[in-house]
């Protein structure tokens, strides 16, 4: 079976200006052997040959590398479509200017709660930085959306939330279960969520809300809202398990290559573009084995016996493991919960 390269998360710098209590990778500090601008561009012509048709350009923070447009402009003008994530602190005069020249096609702005909890999480006054960043993205024309990540304190403020970015000129909103890795492995964050509870507020939202509003890959999965749930109004675009090696890779900041940027352990690294191409990496018969070779009967635990299982494929890989290392056994399933009297798992890590 062919494999085809479909989307990218690129993480092209590990600098940040926070510390947040909860962020995977650990960023703050530019790793020392970070690629230099011109292996970036050989990266992004790689990508662009292999049929690679978006790029999500993540941090650290985005904006603290120099020569991110120089970066995002050369995917741009080989057909690539190009997307940024930034927590919205270091917006500058000329950051808009350069979205622009770089074709970028939308940006995402990192919301985590309201004023109170988002500033403790990240450094006071980020939540301002944050709304002030969206205002100036809309009204520079660049299309802005916002993500959220969940836990035990903000979840249960998604009302709160929703009041808030109601009124701001956003395309879509995005909720996605916090995973206990990196900083959130050892901050003391609560990391569970009742999944029911997002996705009941997710359908109870998403005719009326302004802007387009469902759920990460994280959560899920395969309720009777599935269809819908992923902010597709019309429905039409379930959750099909993980594409981590399947369609989609992730590229750290030194050049290594996952099926996921979210799968951030070196065991699940494929390969280094400084020692390998990307269509070596991708093309080679071992990698990404995890998917590739996944069947139904690896599911485990409830997993193993949900008839939905072969179409959800026991769903994040990445949340899975980092929960309880299990990889075919989602530990917080929305189907599962309602099955077993109406209430989804709140999911704890089992990993020490």
């Amino acid at each position: 079976m062919s494999f085809r390269l479909r989307s990218c998360v690129w993480e092209i710098t590990l600098a940040c200006c926070f510390s947040c209590r909860y962020c995977g990778s650990r960023a703050g500090k530019a790793r020392e052997n970070e690629l230099t601008t011109e292996e970036c561009l050989l990266v992004a012509d790689q990508l662009a040959q292999m049929g690679c048709r978006r790029v999500s350009m993540i941090g650290g923070e985005v904006f603290m590398r120099p020569d991110w447009d120089v970066i995002a402009r050369r995917l741009t003008d080989r057909g690539v479509a190009v997307a940024i994530i930034t927590n919205g602190f270091i917006f500058k005069k000329d950051t808009i200017e350069r979205l622009r020249g770089a074709n970028i096609e939308s940006v995402a702005v990192s919301v985590d709660g309201p004023e109170r909890v988002h500033d403790k999480y990240r450094q006071e006054g980020s939540f301002r930085r944050a709304m002030d960043a969206i205002d100036a993205l809309r009204a520079g024309g660049i299309p802005v959306s916002v993500i959220s990540t969940l836990n035990s304190e903000n979840a249960p403020m998604l009302e709160e939330m929703y009041g808030i970015l109601r009124d701001k000129p956003i395309g879509a909103w995005q909720l996605q279960a916090c995973s206990p890795m990196g900083n959130a492995a050892v901050s003391g964050i609560d990391h569970s969520i009742d999944t029911k509870a997002v996705i009941d507020f997710v359908m109870r939202h998403i005719d009326e809300a302004p802007f387009a509003l469902g759920a990460a890959d994280n959560i899920g999965y395969w309720t009777e809202d599935e269809e819908r749930l992923r902010g597709r109004r019309s429905g039409g675009a379930p959750f099909t398990g993980c594409r981590a090696g399947l369609t989609s890779i992730g590229i750290d900041s030194v050049g290594n290559v996952r099926g996921c940027e979210s799968m951030y352990d070196e065991a699940f690294n494929e390969g280094n573009l400084r020692e390998r191409s990307l269509k070596e990496i991708w093309e080679d018969p071992e990698a990404f084995a995890y998917n590739r070779r996944f069947t139904p009967e690896m599911l485990t635990g409830a997993c193993a016996d949900c008839p939905k299982g072969r179409f959800c494929a026991g769903g994040c890989r990445s949340y899975n493991y980092f929960v309880h290392g299990k990889l075919y056994e989602y530990p917080a399933c929305a189907r599962a919960g309602r099955r077993n009297g109406g209430q989804a798992w709140a999911a704890r890590s089992e990993r020490t």
